[in-house]
């Protein structure tokens, strides 16, 4: 019965990591490097349907062709203008496109990854086939979710980490980075009765550089561990009424009713699978803005959209 299910009484038996049958190799590694590889044969797939076409074929060269790129598209071009521009301003946004972007779409595709059963059906293969495994180890060579890895989500925080540090670094300098940690320029510079709180201020500046990246990771492994032992306990429910006893109506009417459910809870985790990738790199965006000069930024852009508004004048003069 747990074969025909797909689900072992354990519901954390799909969830945790574990290694790959007859390795040391732990399944998120594989589905990191299968994961890489697929985010990047389909961004590459839709930047080249994507790209302007040759100047023969007239105005279709301008129209993105494939179901897949035009969604890529819409969202990056929907997610530069709509979330990432306000937060990040038109400059910075042009410099961090390109990593933020990669970083939204390879979380959501390891995160999509874990929606498929792959290792319930290597498993119920092994059994079909009868295949015997010392001690019960499990037969499986690829599958589940990496972002259920708390590794695996430490080391995508880890990266944000650098790219906030190195923004920081590069945008404030050495002074302007220890200035940020000390409550900014105004407070050290204001009234003298305002330093007995710098050192205070200090301190929960410099955990918050690490608790930050450290509450990505977390709040990405909590949420795809939790809906997959969910989905997984709603799974196993047909199998527990068997255990238990009961007769055929029994567990046919359990099973349908928790195969409902967890056919509705899917679409739920297609949509966090969603959510949660755009959280990270979003709020990746937002810990990088807290380490620029907006008002500097802010300003120089103006200054440009004048100096355009200025030439435009002018041309327009000459022209009449």
């Amino acid at each position: 019965m747990n074969t025909l299910l797909l689900a072992a009484l354990d519901p954390l038996h799909h969830v945790v990591d574990k290694p790959v049958y007859g390795t040391s190799v732990s399944l998120s590694s594989v589905m990191i490097v299968v994961g890489g590889i697929v985010t990047v044969w389909a961004l590459a797939a839709a930047a080249k349907r994507i790209a302007t076409g040759p100047e023969s074929i007239g105005n279709e060269r301008f129209v993105t062709k494939g179901r897949l790129a035009q969604l890529v598209e819409t969202m990056v071009v929907y997610m530069r203008d709509e979330m990432l521009t306000p937060v990040l301003g038109a400059a910075t946004t042009r410099k961090y496109l390109p990593f933020l972007m990669t970083q939204f779409f390879f979380i959501l595709t390891l995160n999509l990854f874990g929606l498929f059963p792959l290792m319930d059906v290597q498993t119920l293969i092994k059994n079909m086939v009868g295949i015997k495994t010392p001690d019960g180890t499990d037969w499986v060579f690829f599958g589940g979710t990496a972002t259920a890895s708390i590794s695996v989500t430490a080391a995508l925080a880890l990266t944000s980490f650098i790219a906030i540090q190195r923004h920081a670094f590069k945008e404030l300098g050495l002074r302007g980075w220890l200035e940020h940690l000390c409550g900014g320029r105004d407070l050290l510079t204001g009234p003298k009765a305002l330093w007995l709180i710098v050192p205070l201020i200090f301190v929960v500046e410099f955990m918050g550089l690490f608790i930050k990246p450290a509450a990505l990771s977390i709040r990405l492994f909590a949420n795809m561990v939790g809906g997959h032992t969910l989905l997984a306990t709603l799974l196993m429910f047909g199998a527990m009424a068997a255990q238990a006893g009961m007769g055929w109506l029994g567990i046919g009417t359990i099973s349908i009713v928790s195969g409902i459910f967890a056919v509705l809870i899917t679409f739920l985790e297609l949509f966090v699978a969603v959510l949660q990738a755009f959280i990270f790199m979003f709020l990746t965006a937002v810990f990088i803005s807290t380490m620029s000069h907006h008002d500097d930024e802010h300003g120089h852009e103006e200054h440009e959209e004048h100096e355009a508004h200025g030439h435009g004048a002018v041309e327009l003069a000459h022209a009449h």
